[in-house]
């Protein structure tokens, strides 16, 4: 059980790699509307799930290229996982008990003609670049022939492609702990360790080619605990904590930024019960 809530704040250097592509503009690494990189919350639960399974432990939405079940579907997990004739209950709570990944973001759970809405204590905020970034496209061809050349040609046409990628950037995770769903859910002390060093080796056995490795890194991580499970101050005045170098010069390195955190006011919600831990990313 988990009797207080958390906050945290991770901070993530990206270094020549696509952190996030968007399939609706060709893979470039997504942007808001500002020209601000972001890293959708779906993708960051994706690599703490992989993390999660890295460490031994079961999930429920397994990646296509780590099913280590035979099963190909969540339709299919849950079938062969689950008895469909109990109740909504008592599904609900063996979904829990028997996946870590539920019982943490929830889940779902629309199949055996149910509708079953679990709702997880660990909520992930959209990552952030603290500037707006630049991405560089590079054009790339094939220097070997990927088909039978036709007649009397000695090489098939290059296959062009083009590569997206950031050259630098910070981006920001939020993140928090509800301790009322955590309760409903099981989520646990254990899990949140769990969630911690998941957070901590985020890039762990993550590389790719748009991500090559070593070009993804978590530097900070800022983790405060509650004296309450209702919190001692909100999650929003958590996140205004977090101060950095705003002027306009260009930052190439991560301490460029200064990135701190407010301490006259850390001092004041230190004395209402909030406890902070500081450690680096693996």
């Amino acid at each position: 059980m988990i009797n207080n809530k958390v906050d945290f704040i991770v901070t993530v250097v990206v270094n020549n790699a696509n952190p996030n592509g968007d399939p609706l503009a060709g893979n470039m690494p997504r942007t808001d509307s500002k020209g601000f990189g972001e890293i959708s919350d779906v993708c960051i639960k994706r690599k703490i799930r992989n993390r999660m399974q890295d460490q031994g432990y079961d999930i429920f939405v397994k990646s296509r290229d780590r099913i280590d079940d035979s099963y190909n579907s969540l339709e299919e997990r849950y079938n062969k996982t689950l008895d469909n004739s109990k109740t909504d209950e008592l599904i609900e709570k063996e979904a829990n008990e028997k996946w870590l990944d539920v019982r943490s973001f929830g889940q779902v759970i629309t199949y055996g003609k149910r509708s079953i809405g679990i709702r997880g204590p660990v909520s992930i905020s959209i990552a952030k670049s603290l500037d707006p970034i630049e991405t560089t496209s590079m054009q790339i061809t094939r220097s070997t022939n990927g088909m039978q050349p036709k007649g009397d040609k000695t090489r098939s046409s290059d296959t062009m492609g083009t590569k997206h990628f950031v050259e630098f950037g910070t981006y920001i995770i939020y993140g928090a702990v509800n301790s009322f769903y955590a309760e409903k859910t099981g989520f646990n002390e254990e899990d949140l360790a769990v969630i911690k060093e998941s957070l901590r080796t985020l890039f762990v056995n993550d590389s790719s080619s748009a991500r090559p490795e070593g070009s993804m890194e978590v530097k900070e991580i800022f983790w405060f605990t509650h004296s309450s499970k209702v919190g001692d101050i909100s999650s929003a005045k958590i996140k205004s904590l977090l101060t950095y170098n705003e002027d306009d010069a260009m930052k190439t390195h991560y301490k460029d930024y200064g990135i701190t955190l407010n301490e006259e006011k850390l001092s004041e919600y230190k004395a209402m019960g909030l406890q902070v831990d500081h450690f680096e990313g693996m």
